[in-house]
């Protein structure tokens, strides 16, 4: 193995010849062997557009110090970094500093060598130039910010707004199925499948607007704070500037936040967002139950809905079929909402002027998102697009159904319609049966009154 040596302020340090980190970045390498968590590839691609913006902000406000050569080999650099072409330049793992110092440094010395590699001659030094006006302390965390917006409108909103459209499809192709209804796990009075299906399409349309109403304070970016908020050795707009370049690189409007000191210590915009995160995954625990419930069986189940069989479900049982997406979004949404614990209590833990736990709350946040958005995707593509209704079982369940007794209360009073329903339960008889048998309506009249399929309130919600 060839080696070449780096330096630091602490030193020289052997560096693998065909690595493009520093002294910094191979300290860090080697004194957190801590799991197996990496920086999260979303953060790294965030790094490579906040230095380019900084250069470009540099460019304009200072170009005294970042000449248009200096600039030029940094930003071709960058590109790389944005691209993926760099990424196993990122070695870093999650469980190293609080503030991410050693994930920006990781940067700026892989942006320095690249770009003197380019320039072929050294041009650019990782703190002087690639740093320049910066602090880890800023940088970390506008990374974080960019990455999490990046990722929610890139990837968790096309996901939503994909199933949304499954379950619009589903509520037309079912307009006018009507099932038994069911609460607290029991028989409930009748509903449309079509406005069964509507309530999960309005958890996931509530969640969507739920999300994106917490977008703006995770567009507002800590660049121009420095190391603790004043903003030393940045040049007086820098901050503005960066942002808006970063808003031209990523095509989402991002701001300068105006308190810096709020945004270096305080990381409530990311527990902010993330608890919209977990409620979009309650929601999707809620809407995989349902499916999965609804199509247990074949035989010994609910038995209301077909589901894809995409697997074989047992290594024992010939023939046997599980609902393995829902079970995969459940187990997604799990892992979301134990990660919104992580998440609040990091947030918590801004001392003085720096919250120092912005890497696990950047990993947990990015890792929500990805699953999500994968998990949502996976659902729907393997399992709701294929979801049918089993009219023939939905119709024997909703005319078995005791709660249909609600409907004669208008007729026969509350109490009268509670003894029919216990008689027909006891005595295994219909409710019509038990009606007449107990004198309270004749079965000409049972038969005038009694409509399960009117019970729905006459709403085929669309």
């Amino acid at each position: 193995m060839d080696y070449r040596i780096e330096h630091d302020s602490m030193g020289d340090v052997r560096v693998e010849a065909d690595k493009l980190w520093g002294a910094q970045t191979q300290r860090s390498f080697q004194n957190f062997k801590i799991g197996t968590e990496t920086m999260p590839a979303e953060i790294v691609r965030a790094f490579g557009i906040l230095k380019k913006a900084a250069a470009m902000a540099n460019r304009t406000l200072q170009p005294e110090r970042m000449t248009e050569e200096k600039c030029r080999y940094l930003c071709a650099a960058c590109d790389e970094v944005i691209d993926g072409t760099l990424a196993d330049q990122f070695p870093l793992v999650v469980w190293q500093t609080g503030s991410g110092t050693q994930s920006n440094m990781n940067a700026n010395e892989v942006i320095a060598n690249r770009a003197n590699a380019l320039a072929g001659k050294r041009l650019l030094h990782p703190n002087d130039d690639v740093n320049m006006s910066q602090s880890s302390n800023d940088t970390f965390p506008t990374a974080m910010h960019v990455a999490a917006v990046c990722a929610v409108t890139e990837h968790l909103l096309p996901a939503i707004d994909e199933l949304i459209e499954t379950m619009r499809r589903l509520e037309r192709d079912n307009a006018g199925v009507v099932k038994s209804g069911r609460t607290h796990l029991q028989d409930a009075t009748p509903i449309a499948f079509s406005q069964e299906i509507s309530g999960w399409r309005g958890m996931l349309e509530t969640a969507r607007d739920m999300i994106c109403d917490t977008l703006p304070h995770l567009q507002k970016l800590a660049l121009g704070g420095t190391a603790v908020g004043t903003g030393l050795n940045c040049p007086a707009g820098f901050g503005e500037q960066a942002a808006a370049f970063i808003s031209t690189l990523t095509g989402i409007d991002f701001e300068s936040e105006a308190n810096k000191f709020h945004a270096l210590t305080a990381k409530d915009a990311m527990a902010f967002a993330h608890g919209a995160l977990k409620a979009l995954a309650a929601n999707l625990l809620k809407i995989a139950n349902d499916v999965r419930f609804l199509a247990s069986g074949p035989r010994c189940g609910l038995g209301e809905l077909f589901i894809p069989e995409n697997e074989p479900g047992s290594s024992i049982m010939p023939g046997k079929v599980n609902p393995t997406q829902c079970e995969a979004l459940t187990m997604v949404a799990v892992q979301v909402i134990g990660n919104d614990a992580a998440v609040g209590m990091a947030a918590s833990q801004g001392n003085f002027q720096l919250n120092v736990f912005m890497p696990v709350i950047a990993y947990n946040f990015l890792q929500s998102v990805r699953l999500l958005a994968d998990g949502i995707r996976s659902f729907n593509r393997n399992c709701a697009v294929g979801i049918r209704a089993n009219k023939e079982k939905m119709a024997q369940n909703l005319h078995n159904s005791l709660m249909l007794v609600t409907a004669l209360n208008p007729y026969i009073g509350y109490e009268n319609a509670a003894k029919t329903a216990k008689k027909a339960y006891k005595e295994n008889i219909s409710l019509k049966e038990a009606c007449v048998a107990l004198g309270f309506l004749s079965p000409e009249r049972f038969d005038e009154v009694f409509h399960p399929e009117k019970m729905i309130g006459g709403i085929d919600h669309d």
